[in-house]
């Protein structure tokens, strides 16, 4: 874990002098490989390509490494390993508020921000719940503005009323969510596209 503080801590830093160069194609090729991510190593993998990134669009590497991060603590979390997750799921939310730094109105990484503090409550890592209850709300509210049919969004809402009890709603939400990756316009390889795997049924 102290390697990913160190690496959060030259991202914001901005000690990008000796990175990877990382292309256009190469960002292109690296999404990809998140998408079809399954194991944590996947996503060790992608995390160490997307961390080391220089991209003429910085935000884009602070975001997808904190995606990384997030997917492999939700598999790390149905896998129920026993391991510590807080820390992964802070330098995460710290990553994707680097990210909006630049991109304020930025429905995805306002979403990314609402997902990974919905995962903090289930990791039992809040000290202040009623504080983390309204940054989800706040980014809710934010990405419904540009963004109202983001299939990640209805699976932050479909989690949100799965875990208030509400799983008629849950579940139709779930069905948006589906149908949106399902139209979704794939012209830009560097779009979000990942997310479809939160809604593969826990084994």
């Amino acid at each position: 874990m102290n390697k990913l503080l160190l690496i959060f801590g030259f991202l914001l830093a901005g000690s990008w002098a000796n990175a990877q160069s990382f292309t256009d194609k190469a960002l292109q090729q690296t999404v990809l490989q998140l998408n079809n991510a399954k194991t944590v190593n996947d996503y060790d993998s992608v995390f160490n390509k997307f961390s080391d990134a220089k991209t003429s669009e910085r935000w884009q590497s602070f975001y997808y490494t904190a995606v990384a991060l997030y997917l492999k603590t939700e598999l790390q979390l149905k896998k129920a390993s026993g391991q510590n997750l807080n820390e992964s799921n802070a330098v995460a939310r710290k990553l994707a508020i680097g990210a909006l730094t630049s991109q304020r109105d930025n429905a995805e990484i306002n979403t990314l921000i609402g997902l990974l503090y919905f995962q903090k409550t289930q990791l039992n890592g809040s000290q202040d719940i009623q504080q983390d209850w309204d940054a989800i709300n706040q980014t809710i509210a934010k990405a419904e503005k540009s963004a109202p049919n983001n299939p990640r969004l209805a699976i932050l809402k479909a989690r949100i009323k799965e875990k208030s009890g509400d799983k008629v709603n849950a579940d139709m939400l779930s069905q948006k969510a589906l149908s949106g990756f399902e139209n979704q316009n794939s012209s830009d390889s560097t779009s979000p596209a990942w997310g479809r795997q939160l809604l593969q049924p826990t084994k």
